[in-house]
């Protein structure tokens, strides 16, 4: 697996769309468009590592898939305006608000020769990934609503557990996350290379995520929730027990376990500055030689 530096700035569900990226490439390459949880963090003491919440983008071949669209979305979208048209499959792990904050300004979304396939699961309440989406958009909250987007968008309702496949190979299996009001994991596998998003998970006291450790099995590279340390995690004045997420150590005993080659350490804390990170970077190599922190901006190709 190489990586890049940060550029300078069950049931089966089948879709038969090809994807109309005119540069075919045997690649699969992974970038990190915003790695931060909950809120924000811009600054100057996160420059480093970035400030925007959580989006990943896969390309392989010539298909993209999306994952999640926090505030990092946004900073793709203005990327990919110098490649249109555009068609990509995005893919939700749950709507707290850190993961969908950046669709209302995902500019390819209001263009109409785009084309998005939208992915998610079903809410407690019933509401789908369509809904919740444009919830978020509705007045007094937010001015414009979804309808305005012209894009060709198609949402699709899964049910963690599901397996998606998609054109040239590629399968997508899917899992249900420990976080609060359903999370979904997904593995993605084509050319014999296998890439997770893990995010926004909490590992259990007493075993491992039996979930988690099938969707990272053998895995190239595994992205998980590593929101806090240890220390923060069991904290006797500010205890992080059922708060949804896990920490960089279970991490690193996850990708053991799972037979993981490379590990990446994603969905910071709004707390943890780049010199924080940094000191969490050189501690999970000191385990798992492999293993790193997200930056935004950073771009793995599977080997």
């Amino acid at each position: 697996m190489s990586v890049s530096d940060p550029p300078a700035r069950n049931p089966q569900i089948s879709n038969e769309n090809t994807m109309n990226d005119n540069s075919s490439s045997p690649e699969f390459c992974v970038q990190f468009w915003g790695v931060r949880g909950s809120v924000p963090t811009p600054g100057r003491q996160t420059i480093r590592y970035g400030g925007n919440t959580s989006c990943v983008e896969m390309r392989l071949g010539n298909q993209r898939l999306i994952f999640d669209g926090g505030t990092g979305l946004r900073v793709l979208g203005l990327d990919l305006l110098k490649q249109m048209p555009v068609e990509a499959r995005v893919f939700f792990s749950h709507t707290h608000w850190d993961h969908i904050q950046g669709f209302p300004f995902f500019v390819p979304a209001f263009i109409p020769i785009n084309r998005f396939h939208i992915y998610g699961a079903i809410a407690p309440d019933g509401t789908t990934i369509k809904e919740r989406l444009s919830d978020q958009m509705v007045h007094p909250n937010f001015p414009v609503p979804m309808h305005v987007m012209q894009s060709d968008m198609k949402f699709y309702d899964i049910v963690p557990g599901d397996a998606i496949a998609l054109d040239g190979g590629i399968k997508i299996e899917t899992a249900p996350l420990n976080h609060p009001n359903v999370a979904i994991g997904y593995r993605v596998t084509w050319e014999g290379r296998t890439a997770v998003y893990c995010s926004d998970t909490e590992h259990f006291l007493d075993r491992f995520d039996e979930n988690v450790l099938h969707l990272a099995r053998d895995a190239d590279l595994l992205i998980y929730d590593a929101t806090y340390t240890n220390e923060e995690y069991h904290d006797r004045e500010s205890p992080k027990l059922g708060w949804g997420h896990s920490t960089w150590e279970v991490g690193v005993e996850v990708a053991k376990k799972a037979g993981v080659k490379q590990v990446v350490m994603y969905q910071h804390d709004p707390s943890h500055d780049d010199d924080f990170l940094d000191a969490i970077e050189t501690q999970v190599q000191a385990h798992f030689p492999s293993g790193m922190v997200a930056r935004e901006g950073m771009i793995l190709t599977l080997d």
